[in-house]
């Protein structure tokens, strides 16, 4: 038998260092809220883990134990060996993990143990880890951060992930943060949100305090808030703005959501599912905000929408779709961000090109 790692409780390394963890919670905990590093390999099935809380409700540990016994036995508790097995064998530097780092855990250690493997568990489980990582959130959003505005395709995005303590809250989230704002994968949990975002901020940083940069956002990304100590330190931080020409804007705009989207699509459906799906995604978009823009125009950007699809999907060609894009940014999104960033005018703290943002913010976070 291979010597013993102990079992362990130091949240930290296994956050900051991406230590695999093999999660044996049932899959709708899992799906519920997991560290990014966590395998789901579960001890029993949703249906099984619901059958032995409601023996437990009635009957009491012992009998819930034994049900659990009973339902996990056999060729079932040999194929669920097998996997943790492999899983050992492929991360030897891994952990096992529950939801408090009691009875479950403890029983696949042992079964791996019978099977000649000893391999060590997380002291508290899932809920000692998620009580860390949001202690992490709290404490380090006292830190300073600077936070970047600008017009849509002003390429804030791309400025704060080529910073080394930019924090992509949307990259995050899985959300740009707009009406067309989804992308084809789908939002995480809010405690998986909260976890990335934790694991990014101990990450970014060894101990010592940083200046964060951050995207000014609302409180809300696509269907996911901001935790509410992070978000109080964005509304108290200084703002740079970028400011670059409406046709450099445009061009960024194109490259992201029409080239770069719908060869997403298509990387991942057949051709007329990415199609259909990747029309589906703008028109989702201009529907979202129908209202603000009034019927008739809504009507006339969605025509402008079919007829510069036609065109792209038949010769490969964006151009069309400035026909709806230029008039909607000058007629809503640019209005809507100068009302927006008029409201916080005593936060900004410098105006410039990317280039220029750029430079101010390197020389200020270094």
């Amino acid at each position: 038998m291979q010597n013993a790692r102990p079992d362990t409780q130091d949240y930290e390394h296994l956050l900051r260092a991406d230590i695999p963890l093999i999660d044996v919670r049932a899959p709708v905990e899992f799906s519920q809220g997991a560290m990014p590093a966590a395998l789901n390999f579960p001890l029993m099935s949703d249906d099984e883990r619901a059958q032995v809380g409601t023996c437990y409700k009635q009957r009491g540990q012992q009998a819930a134990v034994e049900l659990g016994h009973k339902l996990v036995q056999g060729e079932i508790r040999d194929a669920r060996l097998q996997k943790w097995l492999e899983q050992c064998r492929q991360n030897p530097e891994g952990y096992l993990c529950c939801a408090r780092g009691g009875m479950r855990s403890h029983i696949v250690q042992q079964w791996l143990r019978e099977a000649g493997v000893n391999y060590p568990l997380v002291e508290g489980g899932y809920k000692a880890l998620r009580h860390y990582a949001m202690e992490m959130i709290e404490s380090r959003s006292r830190w300073p951060m600077l936070l970047v505005s600008g017009n849509t395709g002003g390429g804030k995005t791309i400025l704060i992930r080529s910073l080394p303590t930019g924090v992509d809250l949307e990259g995050l989230a899985h959300h740009r943060g707009s009406s067309f704002g989804r992308t084809i994968v789908e939002q995480p949990s809010q405690a998986n949100f909260e976890n990335n975002l934790a694991v990014t901020l101990l990450k970014k940083s060894d101990g010592a305090q940083v200046t964060w940069v951050v995207e000014d956002e609302g409180r809300m990304i696509g269907s996911r808030h901001i935790p509410e100590c992070f978000r109080e330190q964005m509304l108290r931080s200084p703002i740079v703005v970028i400011e670059d020409p409406f046709e450099q804007r445009l061009e960024r705009l194109k490259f992201e959501y029409f080239e770069q989207m719908s060869e997403a699509f298509l990387s991942v459906h057949d051709e007329e599912t990415a199609w259909q799906n990747y029309g589906e995604y703008l028109h989702h978009g201009l529907f979202a905000i129908r209202r603000r823009l009034g019927m008739e125009r809504f009507a006339q950007f969605s025509a402008y929408l079919d007829e510069a699809l036609v065109e792209q999907r038949k010769t490969g060609s964006v151009e069309g779709h400035l026909a709806w894009l230029s008039p909607l940014l000058e007629e809503y999104y640019d209005p809507m961000y100068r009302y927006q960033l008029s409201k916080k005018a005593h936060n900004i703290v410098f105006r410039g090109d990317y280039q220029q943002v750029e430079a101010w913010l390197r020389e200020r976070t270094a």
